[in-house]
């Protein structure tokens, strides 16, 4: 059976238990040397750690499929209220961690998207409504606020640049609804990616024991602080083979800290430059000792990249002199560094080293979005468009695109959205005029012609179509 990588919520119909953190226990790194020490316990720790660990229930509605068998009067009076194509509710089940005395709580985004409510359950039984702050399933997190005036168990959140591989790490979360349960193990590798589908690529790698039911638990040292969110397991079989990721705690931090800001999208430091792996072969063209790090492929004119000298084919080693093993470390370490920082970059290039100094900011927003809503009769009427920029562009992942207008929202019912238009599509063309911005599209459509051909960029698929 082929091994793959497994997302860890699970779908349950039973409530479940939660839990919390104070730091605790000093920095010994020791190997035990003597009896004594074989029967140290965790059990202190846990007890300190685990009230502010929570169950996360998210309940959504999901269409069931109806065959056509079922349109038969007689199979709807025996099927009842059970009949294929009814809508039911649907209760999914995590983990998360509860990281601010006012309620904060950190958790996996696949444990909360598509919910229609979201509710946690504390380890002493007691479960709190929650609105969800902010989602990004790029980084696969989510920052949940409990809807309560009183203050909660925390777990402080701990420096995850500081593990080493080899430490003592506990696992608490809730596997297969049976309850609140802790595993224990090391830290078995670091910056290790194409851990899962999404785009971030940077986790810690632990052997204790993560399955369904865990995702959004909580990874810890042993000072009793947050290294880490448990959120995907590689296995052949959907149970625990010892090979469990977390997201490390710098990332949380960051998204804490966007959550915290009141943002609603979260949005990482613009480079404006394309980065590809180092092979073996590339490293050894270049003269580099060793396949890591990563190299410069493509630069976007007029970007930060191209200000500070950046070319293609030069390699960036570390940021901050903390190596960088491959692309995806290298947007970890640049993210966690924080917008409106200097990142230092080490590059090489034709055999020399050299630092360059980055300035971490946002995206910019030129031109300016410009948001309209369509409406009238045309097939755009319910669609919202922006003017792509850097900025819109890393909102809604545009990947090598980088003018036109693209669809932002499309409102159920209306035109737009019977016709098949959906978020992220770049309409490039209208009766074969270009739609070089929202203002030249709002004028095409108050025209009336005989009939719309309309081109469409969807995800580098070029569409096109005719309405009458």
């Amino acid at each position: 059976m082929t091994a793959h990588f497994t997302r860890i919520s699970a779908a349950v119909l039973l409530a479940g238990v939660a839990f919390s953190v104070q730091p605790a226990f000093a920095d010994t790194r020791t190997v035990p040397s003597n009896e004594a020490q074989v029967q140290l316990s965790f059990a202190p720790l846990v007890k300190q750690t685990a009230p502010a660990v929570v169950n996360v229930y998210a309940e959504r509605m999901v269409q069931r499929r109806m065959s056509p068998l079922f349109s038969d009067p007689f199979f709807s009076r025996f099927f009842g209220n059970q009949m294929p194509g009814r809508s039911e509710r649907q209760t999914s089940l995590g983990s998360g961690v509860i990281v601010t005395e006012n309620g904060m709580v950190i958790t996996n985004n696949h444990v909360i998207a598509g919910a229609d409510d979201v509710r946690v359950a504390l380890s002493d039984g007691r479960e709190f409504p929650c609105k969800v702050l902010l989602k990004d399933d790029r980084y696969d997190l989510a920052v949940l606020k409990i809807e309560a005036d009183e203050d909660f168990p925390t777990v402080p959140i701990g420096n995850s640049d500081t593990v080493e591989v080899g430490d003592l790490s506990l696992a608490i979360g809730n596997p297969f609804a049976v309850g609140q349960t802790v595993t224990s193990g090391i830290i078995s590798g670091r910056a290790r990616n194409a851990v899962n589908d999404g785009e971030f690529g940077f986790f810690l790698q632990t052997d204790a024991a993560i399955n369904p039911g865990n995702s959004g638990g909580a990874l810890l040292n042993m000072n009793g602080e947050l290294v880490g969110i448990n959120t995907a397991i590689f296995s052949s079989g959907g149970g625990s083979n010892g090979v469990g990721f977390a997201i490390p705690a710098n990332m949380v931090k960051v998204f804490l800290d966007a959550a915290e800001s009141g943002e609603t999208h979260f949005q990482r430091p613009y480079v404006g430059a394309t980065f590809g792996p180092v092979s073996s072969d590339i490293a050894e063209a270049l003269g580099l000792k060793a396949a890591r790090g990563a190299i410069v492929s493509a630069i976007r004119p007029g970007s930060p990249a191209e200000k500070i000298g950046l070319e293609t084919g030069s390699v960036i080693t570390a940021v901050n002199d903390i190596p960088v093993e491959h692309p995806d470390a290298l947007l970890y370490r640049l993210t966690v560094a924080g917008i409106g920082n200097t990142a230092d970059l080490t590059v090489e290039r034709n055999g020399a080293v050299t630092h360059v100094a980055l300035p971490l900011a946002l995206a910019p927003e030129d031109p300016p979005r410009d948001t309209r809503v369509i409406g009238g009769a045309s097939p755009f009427s319910g669609v919202t468009v922006e003017n792509i920029s850097p900025r819109v562009a890393e909102e809604l992942r545009l990947s090598g695109i980088s003018d036109g207008v693209v669809v932002s929202n499309v409102e159920q019912g209306t035109p737009a959205a019977r016709i098949g238009f959906a978020k992220g599509d770049v309409i490039v063309a209208v009766n074969g005029e270009e739609v070089d911005s929202t203002q030249t599209l709002e004028a095409e459509a108050d025209q009336e012609p005989g009939a719309w051909r309309l081109t469409i960029n969807r995800g580098g698929r070029m569409i096109n179509q005719i309405f009458r």
